[in-house]
């Protein structure tokens, strides 16, 4: 995981923190009197898409927790769900102007580095092992540093997302049940053309318009993992689950560059040593919960339609894809496609 990528530095990190609290600043000066409290007082806003109960504010709220403790409450860290902020691109935007500081997103940053839309290519990963081996490996390596260098921000942990599927009033089992289907996308132009091929009306809509988009049958459905179609009340709004798992995918918690290189070393250290704890911290959660989604949902009234041919609509995705990604990503779909 990326902790291990960086716990050489960290401990190294550490280990100078802890030599230089041998220096006491409590030490009376020259003059007599006590060193003033010269603890640092920064404030972050971490703006997200999830509600409280998904597993992603839970980390977040972990993360600023281990934060807090590590810096030694010289970082505060303020989280605002349900894009409180604004939707995932606001929220980028915000930190890009200096009035937020962190985010969680993942495709949608293809909008400024085009190797991110290799996040979530329809039927590009297999499971979530073969994921985990582009994200940790070279090409997922690739990836962060475009991101770092073409969006302004810096990956601090990742979540693996569990497989996108689609949600309707009606069972759809192959591309010809889309015809006349409106259907939400998030702001992905990769999304919106594969959708498209494959028969259905998409449109792009932010997160937190999603369920009133549904509920007023301003849409017909809409494609997510089961965790966010569970935190978000699709259930209510929603009768069918239909197992396409058209997208495995990942997702960042990010810092604006600007943000991070003002810390100093023993601070950015710090935070990254969090984050690392919060990555595993993350997983754990997401093992855990994740297995009772599916039973709750159904508690709820959804039907899971198992009955989809995900070949028919890998097939009719795939011109879609062939079409919109560029020479340089489609080469990186390949690469992907082959790592075993």
């Amino acid at each position: 995981m990326k902790k291990f990528k960086f716990l050489s530095a960290i401990f190294a990190a550490v280990l100078v923190m802890s030599a230089c609290g041998s220096d006491d600043s409590s030490e009376p000066k020259d003059n007599g009197t006590p060193a003033q409290d010269e603890t640092v007082s920064i404030e972050w806003k971490f703006g997200h898409l999830a509600n409280e109960d998904h597993m992603w504010h839970k980390t977040a709220e972990k993360f600023s927790e281990l934060v807090s403790e590590k810096t030694n409450q010289q970082i505060k860290i303020e989280i605002y769900p349900n894009n409180q902020l604004g939707g995932e691109t606001d929220t980028i935007n915000s930190i890009k102007a200096g009035t937020a500081d962190l985010v969680i997103s993942g495709e949608t940053m293809a909008n400024w580095a085009p190797k991110a839309a290799l996040m979530a290519v329809p039927y590009a990963f297999r499971d979530e092992a073969h994921l985990i081996k582009v994200i940790e490996g070279e090409i997922g390596q690739g990836i962060e540093a475009e991101i770092i260098e073409k969006v302004g921000l810096t990956p601090l942990y990742y979540h693996t997302r569990a497989p996108r599927n689609l949600t309707s009033n009606k069972p759809i089992s192959t591309p010809e049940d889309l015809s006349g289907f409106r259907m939400r996308v998030p702001n992905v132009p990769l999304f919106l053309s594969v959708w498209e091929t494959a028969g259905a009306r998409p449109q792009v809509m932010d997160f937190n318009e999603v369920f009133t988009g549904l509920q007023q049958g301003v849409i017909d459905g809409q494609e997510n993992p089961l965790d966010l179609i569970h935190s978000a009340g699709f259930a209510e709004v929603q009768g069918y689950v239909n197992e396409t798992e058209h997208v495995y995918s990942w997702i960042y918690i990010l810092i604006g560059n600007e943000q991070l290189a003002e810390l100093s070393d023993e601070l950015k250290a710090a935070v990254m040593e969090a984050a690392a704890e919060a990555q595993v911290y993350g997983k754990e959660l997401f093992d855990t919960e994740f297995s009772g989604y599916k039973d709750d949902l159904i508690e709820k009234g959804m039907q899971f339609n198992s009955d989809v041919n995900q070949d028919a609509f890998r097939e009719a995705m795939l011109p879609a894809i062939q079409e919109k990604l560029t020479e340089e990503q489609y080469s990186l779909y390949e690469q992907i496609l082959e790592v075993k």
